[in-house]
């Protein structure tokens, strides 16, 4: 059994398939696909194994974009992603969990075209864009201004 075919079965299993489902999706027999499961601790009812995977996910002990395991340190904030990339990827997946700060947000005028903009984080910005930048900057005194 090569590394995709492992990961392959793991991640159907995680998603709720039973060991027969999975055997006819990759070609395989199904007490092969029975006894890898059992020997990675993902064997019995495929609906107990999905809803393990979520407690696990909540609980920090794998990582919520790719399920590999997590290993904690026994100081500090509990890792919840295995590597930045996982991260990142999963909150580009997920923007609906984000939750800006409300406050954060400040309304600014642009000194170069008096557009109003909102800001966040940030009060010292003095412009919508980089292009309003530019034309205060270098292109205000050939046009009079």
């Amino acid at each position: 059994m090569t590394n995709e075919e492992r990961q392959k079965i793991t991640e159907l299993r995680v998603n709720g398939f039973g060991y027969k489902a999975i055997a006819a999706a990759m070609g395989m027999n199904r007490n092969n696909v029975r006894s890898f499961c059992q020997r990675h601790g993902i064997g019995g009812n495929s609906v107990v194994v999905a809803l393990n995977l979520e407690e696990q996910k909540s609980s920090a002990l794998i990582c919520r974009h790719c399920n590999k395991k997590l290993t904690q340190s026994s100081t500090g904030r509990k890792r919840k992603f295995c590597s930045e990339v996982c991260r990142r990827n999963w909150w580009q997946l997920h923007p609906e969990n984000r939750k800006p700060n409300e406050t954060a947000f400040k309304k600014i005028t642009c000194s170069n075209c008096g557009t109003e903009f909102e800001s966040y984080g940030s009060s010292d910005r003095k412009y919508c864009s980089h292009n309003c930048y530019i034309k205060y900057r270098f292109w205000r005194d050939e046009n009079g201004i």
